[in-house]
């Protein structure tokens, strides 16, 4: 780009920015800046950005491009990609949570830019921002959850595995490089090489996050909109709003259609739906399609509100928990324990069921036991812990309300756990921490 070229090009962005700072609306100066952005690279705006700030122009003034970026990407989307997407949608809840990562990762790369560009005496504030807005990708976590854990399940079940396994591949690599880039934070301090570093490798966040928010938004969001029904899409709405998300859901979307697991879906994709994908989408994902017709739920199965085990698997999986369990109904009557393969906390037999619960205890304990449950039942408080000691075994015990999904008293379970290891050997214990 000659020195002319980039006087002309500086001078249209600063035309717009000047609009804004006198108070015209983004709507309104939308039009003006697609027709700019048609004739300036991406590398070629980044350059004008860093140009701006060297001028004077607050990054706070420069950032409100980002703004205007976002609605042009988001008016793209509507146009092409993502048609009739009610508000409040799941996907229209994904895509807004995009577009506030798209505005951090944007600023994040301009903070980076103007700190490895700048003099080291004018860093300071600019630091301090760059820490924030790196702090703020922390919720990236939060967004890359619901993709993993709620769109992936029905993509795989169709036998769409490449698309998946790459995403969550590149998210991961972003959780690291974030998680890295905060412990060396914390040994920034004032050193003006850790600074710089800090900024180079924020650059380079920028730009991988940036990437895939394009990703999930031209490639991932429009295929799943064109394969995925209404019932699918009624179940990832439930589960999401558990989740949470980054933005304030003003509507919420509501369908009559039942919700639909991605074991229920009978795995197929229709001709129509295929040539509704995108180009990429379609090049990757349907080399090799594989439908898991794999059937979850077995006769005999007991359903639970979290999956489907038989009796056997129950009693198995119990077991196989490194604690022990002892439940009390609502009238205090021993109806349950467990026996863990790993360690023994108190004795118990199947004599102590039907057994009161205060009588499964000393009677020196007797009062304790008492006033805790009761304080336990009337929601006084959640739990208790203990700690007490069983020969030279260190162990933990948690008492607990059990309650139904609407909040009704159920009974009381004791949990009891042999920590005696955690206890001992704690240094040992934190070099074994394997961080995921």
């Amino acid at each position: 780009m000659s020195n002319n070229e980039t006087k002309r090009k500086v001078e249209l962005v600063k035309s717009i920015l000047r609009k804004l700072h006198e108070g015209a609306k983004l709507e309104d100066l939308k039009e003006e800046f697609r027709q700019i952005s048609l004739t300036i690279t991406p590398a070629e705006l980044v350059m004008i950005e860093q140009q701006l700030i060297s001028e004077g122009i607050q990054i706070n003034e420069v950032l409100r491009l980002c703004d205007l970026h976002v609605q042009l990407f988001r008016d793209y989307l509507i146009d092409r990609e993502l048609k009739d997407v009610p508000k409040g949608h799941p996907l229209d809840l994904l895509v807004r949570e995009n577009e506030l990562i798209l505005k951090w990762s944007e600023a994040l790369g301009m903070y980076a830019n103007s700190i490895l560009t700048s003099p080291n005496a004018d860093i300071g504030r600019t630091y301090e921002q760059l820490v924030d807005l790196i702090n703020n990708l922390r919720g990236l976590r939060l967004h890359y959850r619901k993709i993993q854990m709620l769109i992936f399940p029905y993509l795989e079940r169709r036998g769409l595995i490449a698309v998946p396994r790459v995403l969550w591949g590149r998210e991961d690599q972003v959780i690291v490089k974030i998680r890295k880039l905060r412990e060396l934070l914390k040994d920034s301090g004032s050193k003006v090489d850790v600074v710089k570093d800090v900024a180079s490798k924020s650059l380079e966040m920028s730009n991988e996050v940036k990437e895939l928010v394009f990703r999930e938004n031209k490639i991932l969001f429009p295929a799943v909109w064109a394969l995925f029904s209404e019932g699918e899409w009624a179940a990832i709405a439930e589960i999401a709003k558990d989740i949470g998300y980054l933005i304030p859901v003003d509507v919420e979307w509501v369908t009559e259609a039942k919700p639909v697991m991605p074991y229920e879906i009978v795995p197929k994709i229709s001709d129509e739906e295929v040539r509704k994908l995108p180009t990429e989408f379609r090049e990757l994902a349907l080399k090799k399609l594989e439908p898991d017709t794999y059937n979850i739920v077995r006769e005999g199965d007991i359903k639970l509100e979290t999956g489907f085990l038989s009796k056997e698997e129950v009693d198995a999986v119990l077991r196989s928990l490194p604690l022990e369990i002892t439940y009390a109904d609502e009238n205090d009557r021993v109806k349950y324990y467990t026996e863990s393969k790993f360690s023994k906390g108190f004795v118990r037999t199947k004599t102590i069921l039907g057994r009161r619960l205060l009588f499964c205890h000393p009677p020196r304990l007797e009062g304790i036991v008492k006033v805790n449950v009761e304080r336990i039942k009337k929601g006084d408080e959640e739990f208790r812990e203990y700690w007490t000691m069983v020969g030279d075994r260190i162990i933990r015990v948690i008492v607990t309300s059990v309650k139904s999904k609407e909040g009704k008293y159920l009974g009381t379970l004791e949990m009891v756990e042999d920590l005696t290891d955690v206890v001992r050997n704690s240094s040992e214990i934190m070099k074994k921490i394997l961080i995921l």
